[in-house]
């Protein structure tokens, strides 16, 4: 048995799961952090993979880019593959001033503009949330592996364009330290559906000095987040 969008049978898939949008991102990881990786999923070339992390099996499964495509994935990995622990591993614009490039952000909740979170709650407002377990986990591995992060509360988005000027000034004038596109559904539905989440990001730029790293750096460079999320799973 496999979902529409993933090829794989039922039990080649971890129960913990990382959760990059890249699909190139989970090739990258697979290949070179995993040991005895497969790849389980070729489905519009968005790659998953399954091996082993000093012994103890995972897998990374790219999702695309916006709430939309990750939501497919989510609720495929949850519902059909049983996988109780997703982390998302991905990068972030950071709007706070003092934040660097390179700076590994775990999200503690993801406010945003999910179309999907106000269909599912009336247009109510939801506080889409990390699992603390995961959170409190993710905090002292980085401490143990001497990685600084910051925790706090990030923005997904459902736009990357706009023309909206001074966008993000509310938010960051209310603390939101990162904006991304994935976060806030994947918050949502593991609730909704049982299972357990949590977003470690990567800064690729600031929006508020513009400072901005390329796209072979966004794919391969950001190892810190990494280390951390496979030592969580």
């Amino acid at each position: 048995m496999s979902s529409i969008h993933i090829e794989a049978k039922v039990g080649e898939i971890a129960e913990t799961v990382l959760l990059p949008g890249d699909p190139l991102r989970a090739k990258f990881v697979a290949e070179n952090l995993l040991e005895n990786a497969v790849c389980y999923n070729r489905v519009r070339n968005m790659f998953g993979y399954t091996g082993t992390y000093h012994g103890k099996r995972v897998s990374i499964q790219g999702s695309g880019m916006g709430m939309g495509s990750s939501a497919i994935y989510v609720n495929e990995l949850i519902n059909t593959y049983h996988v109780k622990n997703i982390i998302r591993v991905g990068t972030c614009g950071a709007i706070q001033k003092d934040i660097t490039l390179g700076q590994v952000l775990l999200a503690v909740s993801a406010s945003g503009d999910s179309g999907a979170n106000a269909a599912y709650f009336n247009g109510m407002h939801y506080a889409a949330t990390a699992d603390f377990d995961l959170l409190l986990k993710a905090y002292n591995i980085a401490k143990d592996l001497q990685i600084k992060t910051i925790q706090g509360s990030i923005f997904s988005t459902d736009t990357f364009y706009d023309d909206i000027p001074n966008r993000w000034d509310i938010w960051e004038k209310h603390g939101i330290i990162g904006v991304e596109m994935e976060s806030q559904i994947l918050y949502t539905l593991a609730k909704r559906l049982g299972a357990k989440a949590l977003s470690v990001l990567t800064v690729s730029d600031n929006i508020v000095t513009g400072q901005v790293s390329g796209a072979k750096e966004r794919e391969q460079a950001y190892m810190d987040m990494m280390k951390i999320a496979l030592e969580l799973a």
